[in-house]
């Protein structure tokens, strides 16, 4: 489990027309915001990037940086980013699935073809979204287990504009005995 205040793991992946992304050297005044979703074949993620994919300037405004990532292999993922029209949010692919685990991602296995006619990978990790300071600690994080009920870019802008404001602390660090 990952702890807010603490490092993160590393996560280095390559994009589709940014080179490689890692995080460890992403510059940002107040961090990135990462998504991890599941993959081409998940309607669900469509909708969701599209309305990252909206949000960009608004984290961009307040410090922040963003990046979609999956499992996906590059054509994959350029077939999302061309689906949601994505003009300024940056795609990684190929997402090791070791390393979606030491985010804490959940893996699911394929069940075939979806609902929109595209096969699901054998394996692919379930979304996640996390904002990591720049000093890779971990500020916010929230995993699911299947595709629905994910948190709001916007709401996350918002909370955002109140931590900054405020100097809120990243929350849920204690690790001791309760």
């Amino acid at each position: 489990m990952l702890v807010p205040r603490q490092k993160t793991p590393g996560l280095t992946v390559k994009t589709l027309d940014h080179g490689e992304f890692d995080l460890s050297a992403d510059q940002s005044e107040r961090g990135t915001v990462i998504c991890f979703y599941r993959g081409l074949h998940c309607p669900i993620c469509a909708n969701y990037l599209k309305e990252f994919e909206k949000q960009v300037p608004e984290f961009a405004a307040r410090g922040v940086s963003a990046i979609a990532i999956s499992s996906d292999g590059e054509d994959r993922t350029r077939a999302m980013a061309d689906k949601i029209e994505a003009k300024q949010l940056r795609f990684g692919y190929d997402l090791d699935l070791g390393k979606a685990r030491e985010w804490g991602l959940y893996i699911s296995t394929s069940r075939g073809t979806t609902s929109i006619g595209i096969e699901e990978p054998a394996l692919f990790s379930e979304p996640g979204l996390f904002m990591v300071t720049p000093e890779q600690t971990l500020y916010y994080g929230s995993t699911q287990t299947m595709p629905f009920v994910r948190p709001h870019f916007a709401e996350l802008v918002g909370a955002l504009d109140f931590a900054i404001k405020n100097d809120y602390p990243a929350r849920g660090e204690y690790t001791g005995t309760v």
